[in-house]
């Protein structure tokens, strides 16, 4: 089933529970789970962005469509409509991105990088960058949450300043000992997470860091032409370490501020965060994937969209790298042979 087929068949799957919709109460029931935006969500999970997004405009029109029909129709406006509009909103408030980061660099310029960089790599298999193997580097566009905040962060401490010095036979030391207080403020923006529990992480954060000023509203323009994977993890999941990590920094940022004392004695450190807010944002990265024939195992090429950064995980031709080894190590054996012969 192609995509236009998956999507009127969606559409039909609609229209026919619209058309069973009954006013008796067990029935709302049973349409309500048919319908349940949860199975919708699973539904579209392996759609791209462009799937989800006429999903939706799909849904709206539909909607307008029974307004027409249906507009006198109470339990209808009452129920059924608002149904409708929260499986939409639902699925747009999943799906679509708050932001994104465009790629600066194009496919012609990308393959002019790995050529550069295959260049030097003298005992790569030829198979990894063949004119087929090549025509796989792909644009991706991966899934990332963004965190931001601001940072209120106060510390009391004492701090000891020693001095000696000395009279005659005498030597004298002195401790002064001060009270200090340090107070500040920062905004944190743009920690970024992961927000795909699949991806290769070295691939992705190989490439890192990208210029977080380049963000734009996400508009599905950018897409043209690129791929796009779904995100499937939820900022929750590790929001809790990221705050934690915040507030680490903070707190020695603080610490860091505290002057020159020969020692300190840190009291109490406390940092408050406000205004918290997820964004969840596309990164654009080039990618070449090569799976070695031998073993199975997956090699990679990757280069970030926006800077030109690359990193990568290369297969080695071990039959060129024998015949190196064996170009250079029988020659020196054999004069090293000759040499013990001739002085035996």
């Amino acid at each position: 089933m192609d995509k236009k087929e998956r999507l009127w068949f969606l559409f039909q799957f609609l229209h026919e529970v619209e058309k069973k919709m009954s006013r008796e109460k067990e029935k709302q029931v049973m349409i309500e789970k048919a319908i349940n935006i949860r199975l919708m969500c699973d539904y579209v999970v392996s759609c791209s962005y462009g799937d989800v997004v006429l999903i939706i405009c799909m849904l709206h029109d539909y909607i307008n469509m029974m307004d027409d029909t249906r507009a006198d129709d109470i339990m209808y406006q009452a129920y059924y409509r608002g149904v409708f509009m929260k499986m939409a909103d639902r699925l747009k408030g999943s799906y679509h991105p708050d932001r994104i980061i465009p790629f600066a660099i194009d496919r012609k310029k990308a393959l002019e990088i790995f050529d550069q960089w295959i260049r030097t790599k003298k005992y790569v298999p030829r198979d990894f960058y063949s004119k087929d193997q090549i025509e796989k580097l792909t644009g991706v566009y991966f899934p990332y949450w963004l965190y931001d905040c601001q940072v209120r962060a106060s510390l009391d401490a004492r701090g000891d300043k020693v001095s000696t010095w000395a009279a005659g036979n005498i030597r004298y030391t002195k401790t002064d000992q001060y009270d200090v207080s340090r107070q500040g403020s920062m905004e944190v923006a743009n920690v970024p997470r992961n927000a795909l529990s699949k991806a290769n992480r070295r691939l992705v954060e190989g490439v890192f860091p990208f210029d977080m000023t380049r963000q734009k509203e996400f508009h599905m323009g950018y897409l043209s032409g690129f791929f796009a994977e779904n995100r499937d993890m939820e900022y929750k999941t590790f929001a809790q370490e990221v705050e934690q990590e915040v507030e680490a920094y903070a707190k020695q940022s603080l610490t860091s501020q505290i002057g020159d004392y020969n020692s300190v004695q840190v009291r109490s450190c406390q940092a408050r965060l406000e205004k918290p807010s997820w964004k969840y944002t596309l990164l654009p990265v080039w990618t070449l994937t090569y799976k070695d024939k031998k073993d199975g195992k997956i090699y990679y090429f990757a280069c970030n969209g926006e800077s030109g950064k690359i990193c990568g995980e290369l297969p080695v031709d071990r039959g060129r790298l024998g015949r190196l080894f064996a170009s250079i190590f029988l020659p020196v054996a054999a004069v090293l042979l000759a040499l013990g012969y001739l002085m035996g």
